[in-house]
């Protein structure tokens, strides 16, 4: 790690929320739906397809959960409203899970009965570990209903994930796989960068076996290489899988994907607590932030 990367991940969660904004800016819609709209307008009019989602955590009070919900509902109708090419993603605990399971999965529900109402689909966000029995419980209730209209996120670093895909594979599967960013205790997650690289092409695999529905969430050229040998192992075609990337992040790389003919989702987040979002990012991934830099230098920020 270099020693700018190594300052980035120690300080960033104390680093003023001025300062953060300099260099989180490129990676935010912007506070308000509107701005989530317009960015994922541009997406689609380069063939490519975004993911929604509102920023906020740690809620306290079930008032707060419901807010989020009924903004969850919204952005959905906003979508068939404006005729975008994109889906919601969403956070369990922003719906409740840490006060109320159930008061939470009911909020979930009505989202995701939204989207079957539209044609649309919710990814339910995996969190850290605390929550994931309890998510992956709400997302095979909800499998059951809405097939073709909820998928769930499962995370590379912990431990269990391969025995999570196995234990799910009785039915159709939809996942988007990622690294995993939360800070877990050895005993559930793997701290070694290339163990969690190695895991995450063999759940890949895993999933491609089992003949899951995919989206591949790596800026990582290592994975997306092993993801595109995968995807030729199976004899994969383009609508049976999608790579996704973070708003703001390798724009190179996702445009080599697409020009190869790939389809391509990008995470567009948007909301007032775009703060403890973007300070997380930059811990996980402070080229972000060396980025942003280089830009701010440029002129161009």
């Amino acid at each position: 790690m270099s020693l700018f990367n190594w300052l980035v991940s120690k300080t960033i969660m104390h680093v003023p929320g001025s300062i953060v904004g300099l260099f989180a800016k490129g990676y935010i819609a912007g506070e308000e739906l509107k701005d989530a709209v317009r960015v994922t307008r541009d997406f689609n009019r380069q063939g490519i397809m975004a993911t929604i989602d509102i920023l906020g955590e740690f809620i306290k009070t079930k008032g707060e959960a419901t807010y989020f919900k009924n903004q969850c509902l919204d952005i959905l109708q906003t979508i068939y409203d404006e005729g975008l090419d994109a889906n919601l993603s969403m956070k369990p605990t922003q719906m409740g899970l840490l006060l109320d399971k159930e008061f939470a999965f009911a909020n979930i529900r009505e989202i995701v009965e939204k989207a079957a109402e539209l044609d649309n689909f919710v990814r339910i966000d995996m969190e850290d570990i605390e929550c994931t029995d309890a998510t992956i419980e709400c997302y095979r209730q909800l499998r059951d209903d809405y097939p073709q209209h909820v998928g769930l996120v499962l995370q590379a670093y912990l431990r269990r994930t391969a025995r999570d895909v196995e234990a799910l594979a009785d039915k159709p599967m939809h996942f988007r796989l990622c690294k995993g960013i939360y800070n877990e205790p050895r005993i559930a997650a793997w701290k070694d960068m290339e163990i969690i690289n190695r895991n995450f092409a063999s759940v890949l695999d895993r999933m491609f076996r089992h003949g899951s529905y995919v989206g591949i969430a790596t800026h990582d050229e290592k994975l997306v290489f092993e993801a595109l040998e995968l995807i030729e192992k199976y004899d994969l075609t383009p609508e049976q899988y999608e790579f996704q990337m973070l708003l703001g992040v390798d724009s190179e790389l996702r445009q080599m994907l697409v020009d190869q003919g790939h389809r391509l989702r990008v995470y567009v987040p948007f909301g007032e607590s775009w703060l403890p979002y973007s300070k997380r990012r930059l811990k996980e991934n402070p080229n972000i932030a060396r980025h942003a830099l280089l830009q701010i230098l440029r002129g161009k920020g």
